[in-house]
């Protein structure tokens, strides 16, 4: 449950790099282009560091699935580590005095971090429920199928249907953010405009996706440990649990509602709808994805070889641990409110870019 929830806020904070992939086409001058990174910049640690608590939970909790995913289908994975890399190199280097190369090097290191990353990462997780090509054996090595080792992903239709879902909802997250954020008159027609043309083909992939998923078949995985493939599993797992169903509609709703405020009422609060629909909606899926005897990294290659949260979670003490280290989390998250009301406590305008403070 804690990895769900931190997966639905990464994939919420991913407005940051929904954000920057429209760093080319949305700004009409050098100064909006300047206001837009700096709306952007103020946040992107955030991301940056849910995506690492994000994958350090993983391997504490799963190292087999760690060890499986990582040690198996890595180039994927190198592919998703570098755009984010190049993301912070770019923040970092973007405005300083001694850069010979120019903004607009660093400005293609945004685009490619905020169109390729949360791309590939909707890519990876659409595998929890289409499965990968690997093999373990008794001592649990792996062995992938496929030479390409994790971008054979790319040619399954079912996983470039959330991989695009994905990309076009943090491109909404990053519309309505700049929205709440920048204070200029000729942007928030622009970022209204942008806004139209990205909620559709987000509506389209994503229900496209979940109508795949519910109708097929999904990877179960019985009290004995034995996985077979079962029509309408997924969609089992969704109405049998109360909980997931009720993330999955009430997020689902949440996020219309902030779709309905940014479009039709110019409202530059939709962010905040948008955020509370996205978490529990991304949680809902990790939930059909891992609970109900259903294995959560499946393998198309031997269906026994597949993880469940039986086989593959790490000892009792270490998860005892983690337990304890949970309890953090809400002082967290209170942290992040803390900082990002002070951040955003004034609007971002031109006569602050012009100012002495620190700009990326």
């Amino acid at each position: 449950m804690i990895i769900s929830l931190l997966a639905g806020l990464l994939v919420f904070l991913m407005f940051v790099q929904g954000g920057q992939s429209f760093i080319f086409s949305l700004p009409r001058n050098d100064m909006q282009r300047k206001m837009m990174v700096n709306a952007l910049g103020r946040k992107w640690e955030f991301t940056f560091t849910t995506l690492v608590t994000f994958g350090g939970t993983l391997f504490a909790s799963f190292p087999l699935f760690y060890a499986t995913s990582f040690g198996g289908a890595y180039w994927v994975w190198m592919a998703i580590l570098f755009s984010f890399i190049i993301q912070a190199v770019a923040y970092e280097y973007r405005s300083k005095p001694s850069n010979v190369y120019g903004t607009s090097l660093f400005d293609t290191f945004l685009f490619i971090n905020g169109s390729v990353g949360p791309f590939l990462i909707g890519v990876v997780v659409a595998t929890f429920f289409t499965g990968s090509d690997f093999t373990l054996d008794l001592f649990n090595r792996v062995t992938w199928g496929s030479g390409w080792h994790g971008l054979e992903a790319l040619i399954n239709p079912v996983n470039l249907l959330l991989g695009f879902a994905v990309l076009f909802l943090v491109r909404v997250l990053g519309l309505m953010y700049l929205s709440n954020t920048i204070d200029d008159a000729e942007m928030a027609v622009i970022i209204r405009k942008a806004l139209a043309r990205n909620a559709v083909p987000f509506l389209i992939f994503f229900l496209a996706f979940v109508a795949v998923i519910l109708t097929g078949k999904g990877f179960m995985s019985s009290p004995a440990g034995e996985v077979t493939m079962v029509k309408y599993h997924y969609l089992h797992n969704l109405v049998t649990n109360p909980l997931t169903l009720i993330f999955f509609a009430g997020g689902v709703v949440l996020v219309l509602v902030s779709l309905w405020l940014a479009l039709f009422k110019n409202s530059d609060k939709a962010i905040w709808y948008a955020g509370f629909g996205t978490v529990p909606v991304v949680m809902a899926l990790f939930f059909m994805a891992g609970y109900g005897d259903t294995a959560f990294y499946p393998s198309t290659a031997a269906l026994q070889s597949s993880l469940t949260l039986e086989n593959s979670s790490s000892s009792l003490f270490t998860l005892r641990t983690m337990m304890y280290v949970s309890f953090i989390i809400p002082f967290v998250v209170a942290y992040i409110w803390y900082t990002w009301r002070s951040i955003n406590r004034k609007r971002i305008n031109s006569e602050e870019m012009n100012g002495d403070d620190h700009m990326y």
